[in-house]
C-alpha cells in the first residue's frame, strides 16, 4: 500500500505508511521479588510484599490470587519469591512462582 496521509482529530495531517494490524500485547512473564506476608486458602490469595514491578506498579503489600490454588501449600509468610503476573477478573493473578533460597 505505499505512503498514505492519516488526518488526526483537530484536521493535523499525519504522513506516514499504510496503517498496519495492532500487535496482540504479550502476556508479563518478567519474574519480580516479593515477600509472602499471608497465605489465604479459602480465598485463594497470597498476600506480597514487592518494590515495583516490572509491569509498572508501585511498591506495596497487596493479595494476589494464585493460578495453581497447590501453590498455597508451599507459600509460607516471611519467605521470599520471584513471580509474574497477569491481570485476570478485575484484579492480579501469580502466574508463575520460583522460589528464592
Amino acid at each position: 500500500m505505499g505512503q498514505m496521509n492519516h488526518t488526526m482529530p483537530g484536521g493535523m495531517v499525519m504522513p506516514g505508511k499504510a496503517m498496519q494490524k495492532p500487535v496482540a500485547a504479550a502476556a508479563n512473564t518478567a519474574m519480580d521479588e516479593g515477600q509472602v506476608k499471608n497465605v489465604n486458602k479459602a480465598k485463594r490469595t497470597v498476600t506480597l510484599q514487592h518494590g515495583a514491578l516490572s509491569n509498572g506498579m508501585p511498591p506495596m503489600t497487596m493479595a494476589y490470587k494464585v493460578k495453581d490454588a497447590s501453590w498455597l501449600d508451599k507459600l509460607k509468610p516471611g519467605q521470599k519469591i520471584r513471580f509474574a503476573t497477569d491481570p485476570a477478573d478485575g484484579g492480579m493473578t501469580v502466574t508463575q512462582i520460583e522460589w528464592v533460597k
